[in-house]
């Protein structure tokens, strides 16, 4: 009997991963499921749960129970382990930073936010936020398995640096992630080496984590445009996978002209998406002073939520949505998503007037009038964080042994 639990163990362990993954993105609640999902046997599955649940990463509950009006043999609910281990993640705004210890399944463990101007010199904010990631770790005690960093700028690939950071100070190229690891190491994080900090843009990780935990999950092709504290990025999910291009530049859609006799835009061109609708864009279209007590997005935010019946309010949110429409059809006439979710400010005009959205990109793009493309406003606080915690578990979801016994 020993020797063939160990020998069932040890099929299973190659399915250690995918199974942790199941878990994790909420596509295996049951055994029963993870069974099928798999593609073993009970018994292996059952001996995959249990290895598992000793290493910390997941619960299965000691009394299964049937759903109402199920038949046939009732299945262990499987959970992921509240009190198992994190992994740190950062993100770097416009207006400061945020730090998070995120569990498995997406889960925010503990959040601190470090508002301010952010220096001239990436080193300083990413030491900073690095310090801050290290005091809730301090505090609540968990074991950190790894480190994210999601940044407003494309990321160069292999090489991690900050292309074009055009609503921070820091220079093109900046080495973001070998400056993020090297503030790890500096603030002495168990668990946290070389190998295991990770970067990222932040629209393209908003999306992963979208796609994950959120609005996003179960789409096969999803499109996620967003502005954020400053600018418009997009990202795109295909068949499941982020796409990023050959060296982690695509879908800049922020530098899609919207406007031909618009605004000058950073990157030298004119009437761009990243100038025509982003928070700063709103407020002055509605005549509103920016102030420094909040952040730029949160100003938007208030207005568009507490003054939409203000005239001018509700006109400049007409003009945004307008400008992000016609971007939006561009986008699906060129990618034919199945799903388009939208973020930060575009979450909250499509909140305040999706007909007229829906209507737009309808209208403007060709796959439009055969039915339309399902918009809908990204589901997760903090989904760049999330999704910088997403770089992090990754190798964890692809062999748990490996990072768990290091």
């Amino acid at each position: 009997m020993t020797q063939t639990r160990t020998t069932r163990l040890e099929r299973g362990r190659s399915a250690l991963g995918p199974a942790l993954e199941l878990v994790h993105t909420g596509r295996a609640p049951t055994r029963a499921v993870l069974t099928s999902e798999l593609g073993v046997t009970r018994a292996t599955a059952g001996a995959v749960a249990a290895e598992l649940e000793a290493l910390g990463l997941i619960t299965v509950d000691s009394r299964p129970t049937a759903s109402a009006g199920s038949q046939g043999r009732p299945s262990h609910r499987l959970f992921v382990n509240e009190r198992g281990p994190v992994v740190l993640a950062a993100q770097i705004h416009a207006d400061g930073y945020r730090v998070a210890l995120v569990g498995l399944g997406g889960r925010i463990v503990a959040t601190s936010p470090g508002c301010g101007t952010i220096p001239e010199d990436p080193a300083h904010v990413l030491a900073d936020a690095v310090a801050a990631g290290s005091e809730l770790l301090r505090e609540t005690g968990r074991r950190c398995l790894g480190a994210g960093l999601a940044v407003p700028s494309a990321v160069a690939e292999p090489d991690g640096e900050a292309l074009n950071p055009l609503h921070l100070a820091w220079p093109s190229g900046a080495p973001v992630r070998e400056l993020f690891l090297r503030a790890l190491t500096d603030a002495g994080i168990p668990g946290v080496t070389e190998a295991i900090g990770f970067t990222g843009n932040d629209v393209n990780l908003m999306a992963l984590a979208e796609h994950r935990h959120g609005a996003g999950r179960g789409a096969r092709d999803l499109l996620c445009v967003a502005s954020g504290h400053r600018g418009v990025g997009g990202a795109l999910v295909l068949d499941g996978r982020l796409h990023s291009g050959s060296s982690g530049l695509a879908l800049e859609v922020g530098h899609l002209t919207v406007n031909p006799e618009g605004a000058p835009c950073h990157c030298g061109s004119r009437g761009c998406l990243d100038i025509e609708a982003d928070p700063l864009a709103f407020l002055g279209a509605a005549g509103r002073e920016p102030g420094p007590e909040v952040s730029l997005l949160q100003q938007a935010a208030d207005l568009l939520r507490h003054e939409y019946a203000d005239p001018g309010v509700r006109a400049a949110a007409d003009l945004l949505i307008d400008r992000l429409g016609l971007g939006i059809a561009g986008l699906v006439n060129i990618l034919n998503p199945d799903r388009i979710i939208l973020g930060g400010l575009h979450r909250a005009l499509l909140e305040a007037d999706p007909e007229r959205l829906r209507a737009v990109v309808a209208d403007r793009s060709l796959w439009g009038r055969s039915g339309g493309v399902p918009i809908l406003p990204c589901s997760l606080d903090h989904n760049s964080l999330v999704g910088a915690a997403e770089l992090a578990w990754q190798p964890v979801l692809d062999d748990p042994l490996v990072v768990l016994e290091r």
